[in-house]
Formats: structure tokens, C-alpha cells, sequence
């Protein structure tokens, strides 16, 4: 969702970026504390930004979200209710108690839906889901949406808005739209803002779009967003979206084992926000990661075992956040794509 604090810019040009295809940072001396605030994590350690991260095993399809959105558990074990129209669907989200909602069949809407606290949206087969809209969590906590295909979300509608909420897993969707438009045409496929936290953006397809995903709506929310905004993205498919992959104020970002193809900007960490780069792919992508553009404030980053299938980077200020607070595992990059390409986006739980 636009503010007017975020400006969609179409600048092509690589700038101070080092165009290399693989950036490595030298250890951050010892005992150095990162001066993130991560609200109830104190500070994230310093560490060699090459070390090896801590693992548990990942899986194509995690029963549980793996990363800052780690216990979210949505609707649990509650009875599931299917739905076939849009009336239905809206009257089974409402209200703060434990329920599962299965969507069957493609509901057309226009605007967005609010879904309720606690609650699990699972998309029935592959090509279930919403068009011309999509959904809004405002003021929610634990919330788990899956197997969506959520298509041309109209102005000034996303795809789906994390609004103040926090505990969220979006897993297994698929976002798209078109570029046969202007590039407001839609708004945002997946936008993140006014403080949400602890969030985990999983094996969802993203496709043929101007503006993928957006966190943090504007350069004068500091004082909502700076110690909030944790978000972590994985083993997400990118292909043909223009920017915002993502855009991240403010927050901490972990963008690991994604498939990035055909982007104008990629990685775009502003206003001080943190980012780790970790295991990537980009092809046919210009600027890779950047942290100084569009803002008056640049963000931070630190990149490791990308293949960056030389794009550019512009990367003024490296990060302190090399650690995060959660057991993972990166795979290499040399096997994301076939990953990727083959389990990201709806059908494949």
C-alpha cells in the first residue's frame, strides 16, 4: 500500500555499486554489540559475516514457519470450515477466536477482506483464492495464510496488508498481476507496515508486478517502526517484479535462499534498517541489493554465498546483523533455483 513517504523511482543507474559477484565482509571485531532494536531481543552478537549459520533441517513444506515468525500457529487444530463465496468467507474470518477457513474456487472482490486473530486461510488445490483485491490483518496476532492465489490486487487494495500485527506466516501462495498497466495500477502484492513484527514470508511465487513487497510505508514512521518490522524471507520465487524485493524501513530483514529473476531493484534496505543476504540467486537483475537510494537515510547489509549473476550491488554501510535469533538452514546457492522453481508458490503442500 502507497504513502506518500514512499516514491517508486525507475533510476537504472548502477551508481557506486561494486558490480562483483560475491561480496564478503571481515569479521566485526569481538565483543562489538549490534545496535539493532529488535524490541524484546536485546542485541544481536556481532560475528564473522562468513561463519556458518545455526541449523535445524528445512523442508520444501514446513508444518511450522521457520524464522522471525517462528510460533505462529493460526487456527491450530480448529475444526476447518470450507468456503465457495465471498459472503461466506468474510462472515468465517471475523472475530479473535481459533478457526481454519478453506477457500475452494477463485472469489472476486474489490478492496480488502480483515481477517481476524488467530486464524488459518488455506487455499483448496492450486488455483484457489482471490483476484482484484485481497486481505488486510489490522490490529491481529497469529495469523497463517496458505495455498492462496491472490491476483491484480486494484488500487489502492494489496495483495495482502500486515498492518500492526504481529506473529504471521505467509507460505505457499502465489501473488501476481500484470505489467500491461501503469505501475499504480495495482498497489503492492505484499505490504508490511505500522509496526507489525515476527513475521515469516515462505516458498510463495511472486510474478509479473511493479512493486513486490514493502515493508515499512514511509520515511516518517520512526517512531512506530524502529524496533519492530522483523521479517524473514525465504525460498521465495521472484520472477519478473520490477522492485521492492523487498523495500525494508526501519526493520531487521533476512532474506535467505530466494529466486530473484528479472528485477529492475532488488534488495533495497533504507532508513537504517538491517538486512542479511544470504544464499540467493539473481538473474537478469540490475541492482541486486542497494542501500542508498530513494531515502534520506540509507539502510544497512551484509551479503554472503550469494551468486549475484552479475547484478550490481550499492551497498554504503555494512550490517551488524549477522546472526539471527533462530535456528535455519541456508542452502547453498548452486541449489536454490531447482528448489525453488520446483516447490514455491500453491499446489505443492
Amino acid at each position: 500500500m502507497n504513502s506518500a513517504g514512499d516514491h517508486f523511482t525507475t533510476d537504472t543507474t548502477t551508481g557506486p555499486g561494486t558490480g562483483h559477484n560475491r561480496r564478503r565482509l571481515t569479521a566485526i571485531a569481538a565483543g562489538v554489540a549490534a545496535t539493532l532494536a529488535l524490541g524484546g531481543l536485546s542485541a544481536v552478537s556481532a560475528q564473522d559475516a562468513d561463519a556458518a549459520p545455526r541449523v535445524v533441517g528445512a523442508a520444501a513444506a514446513e508444518t511450522t514457519p521457520i524464522g522471525f515468525g517462528a510460533g505462529t500457529t493460526g487456527g491450530g487444530n480448529a475444526p476447518a470450515t470450507t468456503v465457495t463465496t465471498l459472503a461466506a468467507f468474510q462472515a468465517a474470518v471475523a472475530g479473535d477466536s481459533a478457526k481454519v477457513v478453506k477457500v475452494s474456487g477463485l472469489l472476486s472482490l474489490t478492496g480488502q477482506v480483515d481477517i481476524g486473530s488467530n486464524t488459518t486461510v488455506l487455499g483448496v488445490g492450486s488455483g484457489s483464492g482471490f483476484t482484484g483485491g485481497g486481505l488486510r490483518l489490522k490490529e491481529a496476532t497469529n495469523v497463517i495464510i496458505r495455498n492462496l492465489a491472490i491476483s491484480k490486487p486494484r488500487k489502492p487494495s494489496d495483495g495482502v496488508t500486515v498492518q500492526e500485527s504481529t506473529r504471521v506466516w505467509i507460505d505457499h501462495n502465489t501473488f501476481s498481476a500484470d505489467r500491461d498497466h501503469d505501475k499504480d495500477y495495482y498497489d503492492g502484492l505484499l505490504d508490511i507496515n505500522h509496526g507489525s513484527d515476527n513475521i515469516t514470508v515462505s516458498w510463495n511465487k511472486f510474478a509479473d508486478h511493479f512493486k513486490g513487497s514493502l515493508v515499512g510505508h514511509s520515511d516518517k514512521n520512526a517512531s512506530e517502526d524502529t524496533g519492530h518490522l522483523k521479517v524473514t524471507y525465504h525460498h521465495n520465487w521472484f520472477s519478473n517484479v520490477y522492485s521492492r524485493i523487498p523495500s525494508l524501513r526501519f526493520g531487521t530483514g533476512h532474506f535467505y535462499d530466494n529466486y530473484v529473476q528479472g528485477a529492475d531493484t532488488a534488495v533495497h534496505s533504507r532508513m537504517g534498517a538491517q538486512m542479511l543476504v544470504e544464499n540467493n540467486v539473481f538473474r537478469d537483475t540490475k541492482i541486486a541489493v542497494t542501500t542508498s537510494r530513494s531515502s534520506d537515510v540509507d539502510g544497512y547489509a551484509v551479503l554472503r554465498g550469494n551468486d549475484l549473476g552479475g547484478g550490481a550491488t550499492e551497498i554504503s554501510q555494512a550490517g551488524t546483523f549477522t546472526k539471527p535469533p533462530y535456528a535455519y538452514t541456508a542452502e547453498p546457492a548452486s541449489s536454490v533455483v531447482a528448489s525453488v522453481t520446483a516447490q514455491a508458490g500453491t499446489g505443492k503442500l
